[in-house]
């Protein structure tokens, strides 16, 4: 069995403290049933929240390196199967070592898909 995909999302907006972005529900990233992968979802918003690390962590003191996720926590509380996903990533917590991201993912009228929580070490 081959299993075939394609991931790509876009930057909409990025300040010190959010990134947004936005993934289209492509067909290459949809499961058997129609909907967008559970895993794509996390992909999206996981590395939106990475997205706004970096782009914050260059102007930190003490910050070095790249900003490793050590804990993902994820509710899934809904999925589409066609339209766009958006991700809103925001600082909980801004550290030296140690930065937690709250990403929320949102579908058609706002409604939410996903409510993603990452912790990030800044790795040498």
């Amino acid at each position: 069995m081959k299993v075939t995909g394609a991931l790509e999302f876009e930057i909409k907006d990025k300040q010190d403290d959010y990134v947004v972005s936005e993934m289209p529900v492509t067909q290459g990233l949809k499961n058997p049933y129609g909907v967008a992968n559970a895993g794509a979802i996390l992909w999206f918003a996981d590395v939106t929240a990475s997205v706004l690390l970096m782009e914050t962590g260059k102007t930190q003191e003490g910050m070095k390196g790249f900003p490793l996720a050590i804990s993902l926590n994820a509710n899934l509380t809904g999925n589409q199967t066609e339209g766009f996903f958006t991700a809103r990533a925001e600082f909980v917590k801004k550290g030296k070592t140690i930065s937690v991201v709250r990403t929320t993912v949102t579908g058609q009228n706002n409604k939410l898909i996903a409510d993603v929580t990452t912790s990030h070490v800044l790795s040498k």
